[in-house]
């Protein structure tokens, strides 16, 4: 276990301060956060801390790594964009991208919670989304910490044994004051700075040093190392500015620094370590964030590490995920997450859409370099508009097939930021949108599933994610038939159901050996529903 036990006591805790301030040539401000003792645990770790500092015990990292250890290194860059990230001076983590996986996505807005770091830092930590874990803006009021932990500490409470780590130099994300921590004081190790948020980022190089000391000379197992001096420099001078790109660059400086400490373990060559690089929000070419622009919403996920082919790009990888791939990479369950881990299997039909979506066609607020919708379903799936009005707005001509970046630009600020459990394509009826262009007759479309198999008597399962926003007016209705059978209502939304993951029970009548699912939306100039990943379980 690690060498400074959770739950250490406050002189343990300045011992650390002072190794860290010899290293940097520091003063003792910078502390280890210490947390609530662990009895249970603290006389597990007696005996491992005794022996590794006995005088002819091995460094820490040769002694206690074991061929073919799983590790997790995750890198959290405050307020990055990709494409800045990409026009810099930014070898290695245009490196890490050339070598592994990138992910872009989008964030949430409000109401569900704000583009600032609190969510966006604590949705990375915990994956789950901020209607979870509760943290909606930077005040950190509501937070659900006690149910939706950071990765870090579910590693712990599964894993006793191993070895946690985490640095920062925004207080929150590790230090114990009125708003975190994020990461909670059952991580053997806290690094905690006052970052002094000049745009130079000043407090960035203290924390990568000593981030790199405990990477390269311990053994953490799974580690989250925080930098933030990009989002200063964006909020001084705007994403678009030459001082943006030197922060980045800058930045890279100190992610080589991480990945070269990594590499540097005397053990390296017996361990598997998985890279992630992630941000908590974007930012506006003036600078700011906290609203719901696509580039205030911008986030991605870089990672590197056995299996992940070479320069590859996903769209179904979402923020939540980090969380998940770290633990599972150190063998932790991720079945309460909103996340999935990169080996997850995708069998939703909507994503094989992809290479097949349009630009805009009647829509303006969307770029138009932006391909992102159509209407031709799966294969096996079929859109039936025979009571559907004619005219209207294209895109949204009855059930359509489109991407979060292409539908919550069609009119912010009307939840359509709030559908963070779908992934990559999913289907959406918009009789908002639709109304906004002239027309005969109401909104009136019904997406029909395949036929399935199934054995008369028994009970299954329908699962899907819906994001179905209510008014007077409108009808949401799941209906499913049996044997080519009359349509039977089995579900009617009356009521929001924002970014929800929905199960329904289907008991399949005696004889029946087929059943076919329908999900009918009807409306005049109201809402919209949209479903995802629909599955018979």
């Amino acid at each position: 276990m690690s060498t400074v036990p959770s739950g250490r006591t406050l002189a343990v805790a300045a011992t650390a301060t002072a190794l860290l301030a010899a290293t940097l040539g520091l003063g003792t401000t910078a502390a280890a956060a210490p947390g609530p003792a662990d009895p249970a645990k603290e006389a597990a770790e007696a005996a491992a801390k005794a022996a590794a500092s006995a005088p002819a015990a091995p460094a820490p990292a040769a002694a206690a790594a074991q061929a073919g250890t799983d590790k997790v290194l995750v890198i959290g860059l405050d307020g990055v964009v990709l494409d800045r990230v990409k026009a810099a001076n930014a070898p290695h983590l245009n490196g890490l991208m050339a070598e592994g996986l990138t992910a872009r996505s989008t964030l949430y807005a409000n109401p569900m919670a704000a583009t600032s770091s609190g969510p966006g830092w604590s949705t990375i930590a915990t994956g789950v989304w901020p209607d979870k874990h509760g943290v909606k803006d930077n005040s950190f009021t509501g937070k659900n910490y006690g149910a939706y932990p950071d990765f870090l500490t579910r590693a712990e409470n599964a894993k006793p044994s191993l070895n946690t780590y985490a640095a920062a130099d925004w207080e929150p994300i590790t230090s114990t004051d009125q708003n975190g921590p994020i990461f909670s004081a059952k991580v053997d190790k806290r690094l905690s700075l006052k970052g002094d948020r000049d745009g130079y980022g000043n407090e960035d190089p203290k924390i990568a040093a000593a981030a790199a000391a405990e990477l390269r000379d311990q053994n953490p197992d799974a580690a989250f190392v925080y930098l933030g001096q990009v989002d200063s420099a964006g909020h001084s001078y705007g994403a678009a500015s030459q001082q943006y790109l030197d922060a980045v660059g800058r930045v890279d400086v100190l992610v080589g620094q991480l990945l070269n400490a990594v590499k540097a373990r005397p053990s390296y060559a017996q361990e598997n370590w998985k890279i992630l690089v992630t941000t908590d929000h974007g930012h506006t070419d003036g600078g700011g964030h906290g609203g719901s622009t696509i580039q205030e919403r911008g986030t991605f996920v870089i990672a590197k590490g056995a299996g992940i082919p070479a320069g590859s790009v996903r769209e179904d990888v979402r923020l939540v995920d980090v969380a998940a791939i770290a633990l599972a990479q150190v063998g932790v369950t991720t079945a309460a997450l909103d996340g999935l881990p990169l080996n997850a299997p995708d069998s939703d039909p909507f994503d094989t859409l992809r290479p097949n979506l349009q630009a805009r066609v009647d829509e303006t607020g969307i770029p138009a370099a932006t391909k992102g919708f159509t209407h031709t379903p799966p294969a096996g799936w079929a859109v039936d508009n025979s009571k559907m009005g004619t005219g209207g707005v294209t895109e949204w001509a009855g059930w359509a097939f489109a991407t979060d970046e292409f539908w919550s630009q069609a009119q912010r600020d009307q939840w359509r930021e709030l559908n963070v459990r779908s992934r990559d394509v999913f289907a959406v009826a918009d009789s908002d949108e639709w109304d906004d262009k002239a027309h005969t007759g109401t909104f009136d479309s019904t997406l029909v599933t395949p036929k399935w198999a199934v054995t008369g008597g028994t009970t299954r399962t329908l699962d899907f994610q819906t994001h179905y926003r209510h008014e007077a007016g409108q009808t949401a209705q799941v209906l499913v038939s049996y044997n080519g059978g009359t349509p039977a209502v089995v579900k009617t939304y009356t009521a929001d159901a924002v970014a929800k993951s929905e199960s329904l029970t289907l008991q399949v009548p005696a004889g029946a050996t087929d059943v076919q699912v329908r999900f009918r939306y009807s409306g005049n100039n109201n809402w919209y529903w949209t479903v995802d990943n629909v599955r018979l379980g």
